[in-house]
């Protein structure tokens, strides 16, 4: 890896309804905004809306198809956006620092969560940490 490179994209969805339903048994988060329209279009949205823990899962698991998971040492994000049914996402990449602490290498990453027009979804970061 090397500063300014992008690192391979990561696409999932469409999103669905059921699969929120689902991860909302799995993580325990059943709030209606996530799995009722009625609530959700009460509430000003247009409907229901996915789990930004969701979004960041997915952010993960491309985090983890680049580097090992037992080189993984900081990920951050901020949720910038709704997701919705139908939304498909892309996660990416890019490479803002590279550098050596003693025999270990840093290697410092931007990351972002984009639907299909482009709108981020989420930002982020991750460090990992490489023993020679």
């Amino acid at each position: 890896m090397e500063v300014g490179e992008s690192l391979p994209a990561l696409r999932k969805g469409p999103i669905t309804k059921t699969q929120l339903v689902r991860y909302a048994g799995a993580s325990g988060d059943f709030n209606p905004l996530h799995t009722d329209d009625s609530t959700a279009q009460k509430a000003g949205m247009k409907g229901v809306i996915a789990q930004g823990p969701l979004i960041m899962g997915f952010v993960g698991q491309a985090i983890t198809q680049w580097v090992p998971k037992r080189q993984l040492k900081r990920f951050k994000v901020r949720f910038m956006g709704m997701t919705f049914p139908g939304d498909m996402i892309t996660v990416r990449a890019t490479v803002t620092e590279k550098k050596y602490e003693g025999n270990t290498l840093k290697i410092v990453c931007d990351t972002v969560a984009q639907d299909q027009n482009g709108e981020v979804k989420l930002s982020g970061q991750f460090e990992a940490f490489v023993t020679k």
